[in-house]
């Protein structure tokens, strides 16, 4: 079975996508590092920024080890925020 997966794109993100926001299908039990090939993929110029990218699920950080449930959300954001 498949899922979607809603990414949102914070800061510099954005630029580079053209979108706050993108839905990704996943197969059941597939990782973050799943997900953010696929991301890199859709949106080459963000990939060229990938090791300088944090990535959380929900509030919380994660790896690309881990395991995504049907209905989390994913935010992909730089690592220092200006206000």
């Amino acid at each position: 079975m498949t899922f979607r997966v809603p990414v949102v794109f914070w800061s510099y993100c954005r630029d580079f996508t053209g979108t706050e926001r993108e839905e990704f299908e996943l197969r059941d039990g597939a990782t973050v590092g799943e997900l953010l090939e696929q991301v890199y993929a859709r949106f080459g110029k963000l990939g060229e920024a990938r090791r300088s990218l944090l990535v959380a699920v929900g509030v919380e950080y994660a790896e690309p080890g881990r395991r995504l449930e049907r209905g989390e959300e994913v935010s992909l954001f730089p690592p220092v925020q200006g206000g």
